[in-house]
């Protein structure tokens, strides 16, 4: 009996899998050190408004709305090289990002002001950029290690556990770079941030390296047309796919939750509980529940529907968050509280978590079979970006607290904060992320239409197509 294309073209080992972890493992240690530590860093360290912070922010993303997409057909157009047509570019990018992320820490305090401003923006922007050119061949490359989407999921799960392990670094690095002060004040070290920045970095390279001795691409793609006006034509057709969009509007706003922990902690146990050693715990609790749901999210969700357990767990992770705020009305607030509420909304996200990949790669697989769309890079490059809006959004709502509780910049004008600001920060905290919760679940629940039996037939009328290819 004769193979199907699906067939021919899947058949993943662990080696695979393990080797696509590593790839987003390397991308976390990176990408996490500007969650957990660069936001702090800025406004500590380097004493710059978290007003400036937040228009850089929102000046790169704009910028990313250019690049993302030119990198994305760059890579469509690109000639298929000896070592595939995505691995090639982690090899070339994985030492020049992880010395982009270095540079974002140097010690410039000696700067003038304009020339302080200056080198942010310069380097904030050139990571971005090179972690474009390394994230986007990367999410990519899903595509093409198999066509098989029971695989495709097991390959999500694992790039999930690979970030994981990715984030924790930095996590760690955020608890513990701080040092004592004569008057007994903890202060953010910038020896320490950069030493341990440079460590993260060069282990990000490791795993790079790994990530692209370990994968296979087994399915053979074309280079797309280098038409004029091809771009435009992509992002119109991925403007007017339901699932692209709402897939990525689902994983801005979950990242946006997601990062707003991972940055609102460092203040808010700073300065509300007064355990800056404890800031890594609300995410590392969230993450526990990872460990263990990372061996059946595959089977629930091949079985339920990969749309219905997903939408199912952010609203219970909503809920929780939703309690947090209406104890804390009542002034219940014990830091043993929050962190029990972290690791049981854990629970919840774990599923999107883990498989909110494979949900991309569907809506990508229904753009194929829809419109034609041949174009994976450029519409990775758009989801991408979508994802980085989603940093941005957090990172405004870090700021935008802080901005109302009269959180000046710098660690040595902090100390007069109010026991109204403190609340008031606290609230924030349980508040933002039980709203974007809620938003995401509206999205996949209403606006998200691959449904269970959706993806059955999707998957139906992929192996057609791929049969009927020359």
């Amino acid at each position: 009996m004769e193979q199907s294309y699906i067939t021919q073209t899947s058949g993943i080992g662990m080696k695979d899998k393990l080797g696509y972890a590593f790839g987003d493992l390397a991308s976390c240690l990176i990408f996490g050190l500007t969650q957990s530590v660069l936001n702090k860093y800025y406004t500590d360290v380097l004493e710059i408004s978290v007003l400036s912070v937040m228009v850089m922010t929102i000046v790169a993303r704009v910028w990313d709305a250019v690049n993302d997409p030119i990198w994305g057909r760059i890579i469509d157009g690109a000639k298929k090289y000896p070592d595939g047509r995505y691995r090639h570019w982690i090899k070339v990018f994985a030492v020049p990002t992880a010395l982009a992320a270095v540079l974002m820490f140097l010690d410039v305090r000696g700067f003038s002001a304009g020339g302080l401003i200056a080198w942010i923006y310069f380097t904030y922007i050139l990571f971005g950029m090179l972690y474009t050119c390394i994230n986007i061949p990367y999410g990519s490359l899903a595509q093409v290690i198999t066509s098989d989407d029971k695989e495709r999921s097991s390959l999500s799960v694992f790039r999930s556990v690979g970030s994981t392990f990715g984030a924790m670094p930095a996590m760690v690095l955020a608890s513990m770079c701080y040092v004592t002060l004569s008057d007994g004040r903890k202060v953010m070290d910038q020896t320490r941030v950069l030493v341990g920045a440079g460590a993260i970095a060069a282990l990000s390279v490791v795993f790079y390296l790994l990530h692209y001795a370990w994968t296979k691409e087994r399915v053979d793609t074309r280079h797309a047309p280098r038409e004029k006006g091809q771009t435009a034509k992509v992002v119109k057709t991925l403007l007017r796919s339901r699932p692209f969009m709402a897939v990525s509007l689902a994983s801005m706003f979950y990242l946006a939750a997601q990062m707003f922990g991972q940055g609102y902690n460092s203040y808010l146990f700073h300065h509300y509980f007064n355990k800056p050693g404890l800031t890594m715990l609300p995410t590392v609790f969230q993450y526990l529940p990872v460990a263990v749901i990372m061996f059946f999210a595959t089977k629930l969700g091949n079985r339920y529907g990969r749309r219905e357990v997903c939408s199912a767990g952010i609203l219970l992770a909503a809920v929780f968050y939703i309690a947090l705020f209406v104890l804390s009305i009542f002034g219940i607030t014990p830091v043993w509280l929050y962190l029990a509420a972290c690791l049981m909304s854990g629970i919840g996200t774990a599923f999107i978590f883990l498989l909110v990949w494979v949900l991309a790669t569907d809506a990508i697989d229904y753009n194929k079979v829809t419109y034609g769309l041949n174009d994976e890079a450029t519409s990775y490059a758009f989801y991408t970006f979508m994802r980085k809006l989603g940093t941005t959004v957090a990172t405004v709502l870090i700021n935008v607290p802080l901005l109302r509780i009269g959180y000046n910049g710098s660690e040595l004008r902090t100390e007069g904060l109010s026991t109204q600001a403190l609340e008031s920060m606290y609230h924030f905290s349980v508040i933002i992320p039980a709203a974007l919760f809620l938003l995401v679940y509206l999205i996949l629940r209403f606006m998200y239409p691959l449904s269970k039996r959706r993806t059955e037939e999707l998957q139906a009328q992929k192996e057609a197509m791929l049969r009927a290819q020359p």
